[in-house]
């Protein structure tokens, strides 16, 4: 078995209607911008926030997350927020750096992406563009680049996103050097067996945790075939295969169902973050195979909701990803499908709360971001490639 049925529910058949789509989009950034609070940001969901200080600031599942993707979507014109992001900006900066939120993990690094204080720092600084901010970002992307765990979350691989994000927005050349160091690092510290090993001899496949993401972002600083080759070469053999579909574990020291015994077929482990990260080299048979997986689970049940990390629209990217490799429309509209369904996610659930999901990766603007990408067919992944 390659998924388990049970955890997911069948795609919506409502049809693809942009206004509709536009509509939604902007209920969701209308609903942001009336929760939130100066003092208080967002409210955090249960999982969101559990066991950790509110409010939550990180741009995973916190406050930065939720600015960088209004951000977004009215640059892209999408929506209008009515907040001052720039001041929510450094506000949430600032209650970052009074009371650091995902401390506790083993991994945690000031510096992680997504979860430290770079996160929060990016996002001011692209709203701010106040030299100060840069300073600072220098310094901890620059105190990560030895960091052992060897992943986008919290990992030099992460912190060479910001590295490139401040280049292109600078245009300072002391951006791009830290972004070959920091690369070349990544570089020497992959094994022999062309996985990198965290700091717990965790070696990961995935985007989040792993190969596909760590490659993602060494192809960004400059294309290189011989490392999209073994790449390809390495999710090939740990590819996990049934009757012309495919998934793949979070790790090949592990089997597909993971120490719970829950088959994970999700954007953070499984076949969709690996389409996500590895789409434009991955053998093609396998990137359709593991898409086709995708098609036939169908969209997500609401214990892991509509988001980008887990959820609905996470999956949906992989579809995107398929019709970008492939130009075969099918794959656009079968993504656009998954769009639809995860608004209506989104819908039903903040009508049964009375209040929407704030974050990124698991929350509402994760999904806007996702159907304004099935809107002006782009998919290009949040975060990873479009900071």
């Amino acid at each position: 078995m390659l998924y388990e049925p049970a955890q997911f529910e069948p795609l919506t058949d409502e049809l693809w209607d942009p206004g509709r789509i536009v509509d939604a989009i902007a209920t969701i950034v209308a609903d942001a911008d009336a929760a939130f609070d100066r003092g208080a940001l967002w409210p955090a969901h249960e999982w969101d926030g559990w066991e950790e200080p509110l409010p939550l600031k990180t741009l995973y599942v916190g406050a930065a997350g939720v600015i960088w993707a209004l951000d977004a979507l009215r640059r892209r014109g999408h929506a209008e927020t009515s907040l001052d992001l720039t001041a929510a900006a450094l506000r949430t900066l600032e209650l970052k750096r009074a009371e650091p939120d995902f401390t506790a993990d083993e991994h945690y690094h000031p510096a992680a992406l997504l979860v430290g204080e770079t996160g929060p720092l990016l996002v001011a600084f692209r709203l701010a563009s106040d030299p100060a901010l840069a300073d600072d970002l220098h310094a901890l992307v620059q105190a990560n680049v030895a960091n052992p765990t060897e992943d986008v979350m919290w990992g030099a691989p992460g912190t060479l996103l910001a590295a490139l994000a401040m280049g292109e927005w600078t245009g300072e050349l002391r951006w791009e050097e830290l972004a070959r160091e920091t690369a070349a690092a990544l570089r020497a510290r992959r094994g022999d067996d062309l996985l990198w090993r965290q700091d717990d001899d965790y070696r990961g496949l995935g985007t989040l945790h792993g190969a596909a993401g760590n490659t993602l972002v060494l192809l960004r600083v400059e294309p290189d075939e011989t490392l999209a080759g073994e790449t390809a070469a390495v999710l090939a053999r740990y590819a996990v295969r049934e009757d012309g579909l495919a998934n793949w574990p979070g790790s090949p020291l592990r089997p597909l169902a993971s120490a719970d015994g829950r088959i994970r077929l999700q954007w953070c482990t499984g076949a969709p973050g690996i389409l996500a990260g590895a789409w434009d080299y991955l053998e093609e048979d396998l990137l359709l195979a593991g898409a086709e997986l995708i098609w036939r689970a169908g969209a997500h049940r609401d214990e892991k909701g509509h988001g980008l990390c887990h959820g609905t629209s996470g999956n949906g990217f992989a579809l995107l990803r398929a019709f970008a490799r492939t130009g075969d429309e099918r794959w656009l509209g079968r993504a656009r499908r998954f769009g639809v369904h995860a608004l209506g996610q989104a819908e039903r659930l903040r009508a049964a709360s009375g209040r929407g999901r704030y974050s990124l990766w698991t929350g509402d603007v994760g999904t806007a971001l996702f159907a304004a990408a099935c809107l002006d067919v782009d998919a290009r992944y949040p975060i990873l490639e479009t900071v």
